[in-house]
């Protein structure tokens, strides 16, 4: 592994940090957004947030301490290796999560309440996982880290993940109580789980 350069190293773990405090919030918002809305698709957003948020607080407590162990390079590889699975874990249990409760709501569930909250929580949360995604893909352009290598690939999951809510909840949103409706959340929600536990995968072999 190529040792980071100090300037660049202080960068990064500055911008995992600002990554983990924005998306602190996320489960907060995304579980008020559940209670006053109606929305298969918005309750499996909720798990996948609070889940991410344990991955993201890992990452960030592994990178500052990698940056000032001063034990082997091979204590080193080790943290940075449990970095990257707990993100594929978190990317692999969101989504079985996700898919479990899809299926338990299949048949006895109709989407509707205000789910516009959810809906602007979800459009945020793409415009700010697009600009994370990109930031690490350029930081590991310069230096390659597993570290920084997983959570592009997380926030590249991330912002996937909130399109797919985006499309589900407008749906909601503009016709709550058509057929088509029920099928979009649940499609939108079946497609978020798939996507992450590929990801999860994709994610655990990397590492």
């Amino acid at each position: 592994m190529t040792a980071v350069p100090r300037d660049q190293a202080a960068a990064r773990e500055r911008t995992l940090l600002v990554a983990l405090l924005l998306s602190a919030w996320g489960p907060l918002a995304t579980g008020i957004a559940v209670v006053t809305g109606r929305s298969t698709t918005q309750l499996a957003d909720f798990v996948r947030r609070s889940v991410e948020l344990i991955a993201l607080f890992v990452s960030w407590w592994v990178f500052r301490r990698v940056g000032r162990e001063e034990a082997l390079v091979a204590r080193k590889a080790w943290l940075e290796r449990v970095a990257a699975l707990s993100v594929a874990a978190a990317m692999g249990i969101s989504g079985v999560v996700m898919l479990s409760v899809t299926v338990a709501r299949l048949g006895r569930f109709q989407p509707g309440g205000n789910v516009y909250p959810g809906l602007a929580i979800a459009v945020l949360g793409l415009v700010t996982n697009v600009w994370f995604w990109r930031r690490y893909a350029v930081l590991n352009e310069e230096n390659y880290n597993a570290i920084i290598a997983a959570q592009r690939q997380l926030y590249q999951a991330k912002a996937s993940v909130d399109l797919c809510v985006i499309v589900a909840l407008v749906a909601v949103a503009l016709a709550p109580r058509a057929p088509l409706t029920r099928y979009v959340d649940v499609a939108g929600s079946v497609a978020v789980a798939l996507y992450l536990l590929w990801s999860g995968v994709r994610a655990a072999r990397a590492a």
